[in-house]
């Protein structure tokens, strides 16, 4: 923070150094010219002295004529001079339109492919003698024995197969005509041995050599890698009971956690770079399977499935691994990107600052809305156009620069503030209610700035009673928003119609003007012409007031005959927009050829 504040110290003098070495500079080039303004009419600027010809005031020198061009137009704008900028080393980057994509990085485990995982079973009830494979992590292959079994039953259909066989022999040699018999005894003993789960080749070898074993083997029916084994020697073992768990591992899974943020670059069939961390050097590629529809309420993420062939085992069940996603950003199409290090973040606000490409070492700051990071990038959503320069190393300092001179930074706005108020829905019903109210003040305005008070009166009355008897259509917040505004135009229209002196219509013909203008912003115009906002700095000592008017000519109404062009145009409002929040002088229309120019007044 002490390096910081040195540097933006640093930036500050360099600007003040620069700032008077041009002094000096204007000081000795000789005679400067002089510019003259009106002061209560800054837009008019001229190379001699004279008077304003929108008010009749005297002009006078303006002594910011001469100030540095650099100087900032705007308090969220900081200049600064060449040596400032080399000494924040300010780097700027163009706004282009790119197609960004994101690589996720994410961790996991590897696990065993569940659909790959069988159980080796008996088919009877017995006892176990002798296990052939004794340690987990073995690999055994398809119809190899994995156990010895003694089984009552199993032993005595085998003594059944042997008995069948040997009387077959001896019917065979002396009954002519009992083949038959004894070959369906034979049949029946060899298909109780086979639904016993003796192999033909068993079965075949006890036929021929006529003697039972009293141990049956056990075979696995998969090839894979002994994960469990359940049984010891000696245990009796039931039908079915699972004696080892056999996996598949040709193919495993790698079970990655995803955040909230992380899933709109995951789907479905998308490719993804496993690294796993026992094997740095080696890269796996898989494949999304599966994405969990369920968030862990305790750890914020959810299950992802990725698909790895292992042909050769090297990936263990119980590795942990890495996960690479490079995904699109977005839909479709190209995107405007910023790079990372540009924006800052205050909360829910992201702002940027962005060179002014007509004056050289003057960035202004801009609110902008972002994408997702998509790896070096952020992809704009609004804020910004392509082809301009944002400040992409030293935004941090220029800001600080704008804090220490009381700007507008990215510290202004608190995060805690709400947000603006979401425009009203207007509907035409809507308009034409409020378009009685308006065009009775434009005629009341129009009425007072032809000094015709009677009929002003009557227009502002009018007006009142319009206000009291209008019911908006709408939703709720509608009629709230109408409501304090038809009591309050209601209640200065009949004050303006019940004062006598014209400065007293006036005086209450301001506080009409303030509702009517509270009414353009809220609703828009309800007319069917385009309807200015004007500002006269001089009414009322100077201290300025605001109207609403019809027409291209300026009519003061504070004023009269007597000023009927002293003003400024501020805004237009077109039929059915509203006005916008923040207004910014508007070069006023000059007076008609045969007007003359009103001498400058007090308050009327």
């Amino acid at each position: 923070m002490a390096l910081l504040l040195v540097l933006v110290v640093g930036i500050g003098l360099g600007r003040l150094g620069v700032g008077a070495h041009v002094d000096d500079e204007a000081a000795t080039a000789g005679d400067v010219a002089i510019v003259w303004t009106c002061s209560m009419h800054p837009q008019i600027r001229m190379s001699e002295p004279g008077q304003c010809p929108i008010c009749g005031m005297d002009l006078i020198p303006d002594e910011d004529a001469a100030a540095s061009p650099a100087s900032p137009a705007s308090p969220a704008e900081v200049s600064l001079s060449p040596a400032a900028q080399a000494l924040a080393r300010l780097r700027t980057t163009p706004v282009v339109r790119t197609e960004p994509r994101a690589q996720v990085r994410l961790l996991g485990r590897v696990d065993y492919d569940e659909t790959r995982l069988r159980m080796v079973t008996p088919w009877t009830k017995g006892r176990i003698d002798r296990l052939k494979v004794r340690v987990t992590g073995s690999r055994v292959r398809k119809g190899q024995v994995v156990a010895l079994l003694y089984s009552p039953e199993v032993y005595a259909a085998m003594r059944d197969l042997v008995v069948a066989v040997k009387q077959a022999d001896r019917l065979a040699a002396g009954m002519h005509g009992a083949e038959g018999l004894a070959s369906a005894a034979v049949g029946a003993a060899r298909e109780r041995l086979r639904l016993l789960g003796v192999s033909e080749g068993e079965i075949d070898e006890l036929e021929r050599s006529r003697a039972a074993p009293k141990q049956v083997s056990i075979r696995s029916s998969f090839s894979g890698t002994v994960l469990e084994r359940n049984v010891e020697e000696g245990d009796y073992v039931e039908a079915g009971t699972a004696l080892y768990h056999i996996a598949d591992l040709s193919r495993v899974w790698v079970q990655i956690d995803a955040y909230e943020s992380d899933l709109p670059h995951l789907a479905v069939g998308q490719p993804v770079l496993v690294q796993i961390d026992s094997l740095p050097d080696e890269s796996f590629t898989g494949e999304v399977a599966f994405i969990d529809p369920i968030i862990d309420p305790q750890t914020r993420t959810t299950r992802v499935r990725v698909e790895v062939a292992n042909e050769e085992r090297r990936i263990l069940p119980g590795m942990f691994a890495q996960a690479v996603v490079d995904a699109d950003v977005g839909d479709r199409g190209s995107h405007l990107v910023i790079p990372v290090t540009a924006p800052l973040f205050t909360g829910r606000r992201s702002v940027v600052y962005v060179e002014d490409p007509a004056q050289p070492g003057t960035y202004a700051l801009r609110e902008v809305r972002l994408g997702p990071r998509a790896g070096p990038v952020y992809p704009v959503l609004a804020g910004l156009s392509e082809g301009e320069r944002v400040v992409s190393q030293g935004a941090f300092v220029l800001d600080a620069d704008l804090q220490l001179d009381g700007g507008r930074s990215m510290m202004t706005r608190g995060d805690d503030r709400e947000g603006d108020p979401a425009p009203l829905p207007i509907t035409p019903p809507v308009l034409a209610e409020l378009e009685p109210v308006v065009s009775a003040y434009v005629d009341a305005q129009q009425a007072l700035a032809g000094d015709a008070l009677d009929d002003a009166r009557a227009r502002l009355d009018v007006l009142a009673a319009l206000a009291n008897g209008v019911e908006l259509p709408g939703p709720r917040a509608v009629r709230e928003a109408w409501r304090p505004l038809a009591s309050a135009l209601a209640g200065h229209g009949r004050h303006a119609a019940r004062a006598q002196g014209p400065g007293e219509v006036r005086a209450a013909f301001e506080h009409v003007s303030a509702q009517v203008l509270a009414v353009l912003r809220a609703f828009g115009n309800p007319t069917d012409d385009p309807l200015r906002v004007a500002y006269c700095p001089m009414a009322f000592d100077d201290r300025g007031a605001q109207w609403v008017q019809r027409g291209e000519a300026l009519a003061n109404p504070y004023y009269g005959a007597s000023m009927l062009r002293c003003g400024d145009f501020e805004a237009t409002v077109l039929p059915g927009e509203r006005l916008a929040g923040a207004l910014r002088p508007q070069p006023a229309t000059p007076p008609d050829p045969g007007g003359s120019a009103p001498a400058p007044g007090g308050a009327p």
